[in-house]
C-alpha cells in the first residue's frame, strides 16, 4: 500500500485480550489478522498491506484508539510537532517495519507518526 506523508496511516485499538478482540472482529466485520506475537495482531487491509493493529494492554485508556501517520522524514516530523506545541511521550523506536514515535498535541490527545524510512 502507498504511504502519504503527514496522512492517517494506520488505526492501533487497544485491546485487554487479544485472542477476544480477534474473534470479536473476525466475527463481527469478517477481518483477518497477521500475528506479530502473543500482544499485537496487524489487520489485514482489503486488498493489501495492513490498516491497523489490535495492541493487548493492561488497560484501555481514555480516548481509545491510537492513530498513527505517516512520515518520509521522522527526525523532522518530531522536531515538527516539538515547534507546533506538542510532546513527544515516547522516543522513537524500532518496530518490525520500521520506526515510530508518539507526541501529545496541546489538548493531550496521543498519536503516534512511523516512517519505513
Amino acid at each position: 500500500m502507498p504511504h502519504h506523508h503527514h496522512t492517517i496511516d494506520y488505526i492501533e485499538i487497544n485491546v485487554l485480550n487479544l485472542s477476544e478482540a480477534k474473534r470479536f472482529y473476525e466475527s463481527a466485520f469478517g477481518w483477518a489478522f497477521n500475528d506479530y506475537g502473543p500482544a499485537y495482531a496487524g489487520i489485514r487491509g482489503a486488498t493489501e498491506g495492513e490498516v491497523g493493529g489490535l495492541s493487548q494492554t493492561d488497560s484501555v485508556r481514555a480516548g481509545g484508539s491510537l492513530v498513527v501517520l505517516y512520515s518520509t522524514d521522522l527526525a523532522a516530523s518530531a522536531q515538527a510537532v516539538q515547534d507546533a506545541g506538542g510532546a513527544i511521550v515516547k522516543e522513537p523506536f524500532a518496530f518490525p517495519g520500521g520506526r515510530r514515535f508518539h507526541f501529545e498535541d496541546p489538548s493531550g490527545n496521543q498519536l503516534a507518526v512511523w516512517s519505513d524510512r
